[in-house]
This record gives C-alpha cells, structure tokens and sequence, in this order.
C-alpha cells in the first residue's frame, strides 16, 4: 500500500526550511505552492513563497493587486495566522541587476547596467531566469527573515532547469567565442597582447560582419567588466544548488490524474532521485473521488428503468455513472504510477467545484492537502 503524504507533518517540522513545488503546466502548481505556504502561516510559520511563473492567479488569489521582486506581506480582512504569510513573484531582469549592483562596485555596476549587450542577455539568455530563481532563493534563505519558504516553478520540464542553470549560464559566458571577446583584455605582457590583439582583430573583423561591429564592441566591454564577477557568480549558485540538496529542503511532484501529467511526474521523480535531492511526494491534483457506494452499473441500470417516468433522477444516476468511471479511471493511473515509484508518498487532493479566486479558496485547498 502506498504511504500516504503528510502535509501537515511536513510544514510542521521546525528542520522543513524549504518547499520546491515542481509539475507540469496547468496541473494546479502556482495554487498548491499558495495553499501551501498559507496552510503554514496559519499553524504558525514564518513563510515567504516564491512564484517564477509568470501568471497573476497568485497575486489575485492572495488579495494582492500584484506581487513584485521583493516580498510583500499578505495582510486581509479575515486572515489572521499564528505566523506571518509574505508573497513575491521573481523579476529575472531585477534580479540580475541587483546582483550586479552588489557584487560590481558602483562605477563598474553602472558601466555594466548600461551597456546593450548586458540588457539583451539579462533577459534572453539561455538558463538566466533559472539562474536568477536561484540566486532569489539564496537572497530569501540568507537573510533568515523566514522560516519557510515555499517556491513555485515553471511548468513543464524546465522546472527542473534551475539545477543545471549554473554550468549552463556558467558554460555559455565562458564559452570559446565568448572569451575571444575578452582575449585582448586578458592578455598579460605587451608582446603577448600584440598577438592576441592581432589574432582578436581577424577574428572581430570576420564576426562583425555577422553580427555587427557596434554589438561586438558591447560584448567585448560586457566581457571585460563581468569578468571580474565571474568566480563568485558561480560560487554563489554552487552554494544554493547545495541548499537544494541540503536536508532542509524537500520537493514536492505536483501532477493531475492524467496520463501527460503523471508521465511528467514520473520524469520528475526520476530525475530528483539522480540528482539526490529530498523528495518528499507526490501530490495528486484535482482528483474527482466518487460520494456514494453505487457502481456505475448499478447506476445506469437504475436510470434506464426510470427515464420514462423520473427524468431528473434518470439525469443524477447517469452523471453518477460518468463520475464512477473518471475516478476508476484515475485510480488506475495513479495505481500504474505507484507501481513504478512504490517507495514515493502521495496526497490526493480532490477538485473545488469552481476556480481558487481568493484566501478562502487556499485555505480550502490547503484542507484537502492535510486530509
């Protein structure tokens, strides 16, 4: 029999200091991620959670016009928990350029902000939204401000990406063409930088051609002034993808009852288990449990012999039938699921009769969680 996960006993415990909630898209994360981190301000954690989605349901859902890079405290008529609830949703472009700030010195932060090639990077290279998520992560557990902080992911497989985002990001700035833009720079005596610096202008002159002489200018003086920040950009992920790993931290699989979203899951739950990090279950999303020990035989028999005379008991007994079916039908899914991953706890959570709007419908969520 599969364990079943205890939510409550999870953000109960004082040594819970980090929550990843990961999933595919559109199988209720964001909402889980919010219930969650409410569920725990109300039994008395001091609790941030963190959105990298970029939808607004979380803001909305918590009584917040929106939420920005830093956090800001949930406080609404009738939300009074025993510990304090704060929201934010992660601004990639902010983020780097705090960081900047912080680890350039003044001149050389503003030279950097300024220039082109950084604004075009900071926001479209490969891995820098997962880099920044993490480097908003090590910000939020460094201050010690919060007990507990709750992240929610992309969606998709990229929700994982942040994992590989420092070798990828790291990879990227320090690949071959990328260092030639730095090569004259670097060069150490003046014979030296005479053959780079000749070897550099062959090589400007053929990629200027391409990409244009302005942008190869920006790149280079990007180059020369991040280059300095380059040891501790690194560092600082290295030691956030070691909280990932730490016992502190615990990861939650979040999947619908369908066959997309629980193959997503099981990638997830293969991919956490190579990788060593805490998982600590599956949360089986917007299930439909059935409310009356009637078989959807039995229920269609009763329909047949009443239509002509009960037309709307005849209509309930069949929407009976149909709702037996979708839920043997989700048994079965998460049955096959449990059979490849035994040793993974899970939750059902069955479906709200409408959309999570507002405080009332977290907590609701957050009920089912714990039951």
């Amino acid at each position: 029999m599969t364990e079943r996960l205890d939510v409550d006993a999870l953000i109960d415990d004082p040594t819970t200091r980090i929550v990843v909630c990961c999933g595919s898209g559109g199988v209720g994360k964001t909402t889980t991620a919010a219930a969650l981190a409410l569920r725990a301000a109300e039994r008395g954690r001091q609790t941030v959670v963190l959105t990298i989605d970029p939808a607004r349901r979380l803001a909305q859902a918590l009584g917040l016009r929106e939420l920005g890079n830093h956090p800001r405290q949930v406080s609404v008529a009738g939300f009074e928990p025993k510990g304090e609830l704060w929201a934010m949703m992660l601004d990639m472009r902010r983020t780097f350029d705090d960081m900047v700030r912080t680890h350039a010195g003044p001149e050389r932060a503003e030279a950097l902000l300024a220039n082109p090639f950084y604004q075009t990077i900071s926001t479209s290279f490969s891995g820098t939204q997962e880099y920044m998520a993490m480097e908003k992560l090590g910000q939020l557990a460094a201050t010690d401000e919060w007990d507990l902080i709750v992240v929610d992911t992309p969606p998709s497989r990229s929700a994982l990406d942040f994992l590989d985002a420092p070798n990828r990001l790291s990879s990227a700035l320090d690949g071959r063409m990328i260092r030639l833009l730095t090569g004259p720079a670097k060069a150490g005596s003046w014979g030296l930088r005479k053959v780079v610096s000749t070897g550099f202008s062959i090589f400007a002159k053929a990629v200027s051609t391409i990409i244009g002489g302005q942008l190869l200018a920006d790149a280079s003086a990007f180059m020369q002034a991040f280059d300095s920040m380059f040891g501790g950009f690194r560092e600082r992920a290295r030691k956030t993808a070691e909280l990932l790993r730490s016992e502190g931290t615990s990861f939650l699989v979040v999947a619908a009852p369908e066959p997309d979203a629980l193959r997503e899951a099981s990638y997830f739950v293969e991919r956490l288990g190579g990788e060593n990090m805490p998982l600590a279950g599956l949360v089986a999303n917007r299930t439909h449990p059935v409310l009356a020990d009637l078989s959807a035989t039995a229920a269609l028999s009763a329909a047949e012999k009443l239509e002509s005379t009960a037309p709307l008991a005849t209509a309930v007994l069949q929407l009976h039938a149909d709702r037996v079916a979708l839920a043997e039908r989700e048994k079965r899914l998460l049955a096959r699921f449990t059979r490849a991953h035994p040793g993974v706890p899970l939750v059902e959570v069955p479906a709200l009769p409408s959309d999570v709007h507002d405080i009332g419908g977290l907590r609701e969520i957050g009920e089912r969680l714990a039951s």
